[in-house]
């Protein structure tokens, strides 16, 4: 008979969920909001590394895993952007700054920020709601700005409107040296004097040199087109990360919500290479 082996640690840290506070709560978007959250007594409830996540419960509503959108940098608070479009999520854009919500992880890998990304140069690839979880790393990597190269944003949206985190982008990105930023909306809009169109088209218009490594995250449509672009221009499916958040439940590996192949995403993701995701079943 094996011994079964109790481990308090990861009880604790990955199961036991923490009471966060609601310090402050940004609109960002018709549908979208960020929530600055602190432990009760100040300062972050846990560390985590860019890409990962984290599960926010309201009691006797629901609970969910988002990404951590505040880069681990970041030392006073952790920050998740969370866009309306359910019960769990409608009950957050209700709550107000002084709530309480419970907080457990973090969960799954992340990014390879200090290790295959340092000293690279970077293109981070985002549409709607998918700059949540790049946010972090973009952040991560302008804090440790010498540790990597020329950083380029590719960042589209339906509507100017919708472009998330739009504060930070014009004032601190777009003045980083090193960082180019490139904004586009989807169709024609007044007041709106940037680029128009599609992501994936204006990923080809540019035509970025493959001297870089890819990060991108969106829509499923997208992420298609996207790295249907890339190999076009000359890009291998190991230069391009993506992260995979659909369909995660427990976040550790129990539930088998988000079981797909012989890969956990909870636990084994949520970022993954995509030589890597040529390895799961089609259906995702």
């Amino acid at each position: 008979m094996h011994e079964c082996k109790y481990n308090p640690g990861f009880m604790r840290d990955t199961l036991i969920p923490q009471v966060g506070i609601i310090t402050d709560i940004r609109t960002e978007t018709p549908d979208v909001k960020t929530f600055r959250v602190n432990a009760p007594g100040g300062g972050k409830l846990f560390e985590h590394m860019p890409g990962q996540c984290a599960m926010v419960c309201v009691p006797g509503v629901s609970e969910a895993m988002f990404s951590i959108t505040s880069s681990p940098t970041n030392k006073e608070y952790q920050e998740f952007s969370i866009k309306r479009c359910g019960v769990l999520t409608d009950y957050l854009h209700s709550m107000q700054v002084g709530d309480e919500i419970l907080v457990r992880g973090p969960y799954g890998n992340n990014f390879p920020v200090d290790t295959e990304l340092k000293g690279k140069n970077l293109l981070f690839i985002a549409g709607g709601i998918g700059l949540a979880p790049l946010r972090s790393v973009i952040n991560y990597c302008l804090d440790h700005r010498e540790d990597y190269g020329t950083i380029d944003i590719l960042y589209g949206s339906r509507s100017a409107d919708d472009l998330v985190q739009r504060k930070e982008i014009e004032e601190v990105w777009m003045n980083t040296p090193g960082v180019n930023v490139y904004l586009t909306i989807d169709r024609p809009q007044e007041g709106w004097d940037g680029h128009v169109g599609f992501v994936p088209a204006y990923l080809k218009e540019i035509g970025f040199d493959t001297n870089k490594v890819a990060l991108l995250c969106g829509p499923p449509i997208m992420i298609k087109f996207c790295l249907q672009g890339l190999m076009e221009l000359g890009f291998s499916r190991e230069q391009v990360y993506t992260t995979l958040e659909l369909r995660m439940k427990c976040g550790v590996g129990k539930c088998g919500r988000c079981n797909i192949g012989t890969k956990y995403v909870c636990k084994d993701g949520p970022v993954f290479r995509f030589d890597q995701v040529d390895e799961l079943p089609n259906e995702y």
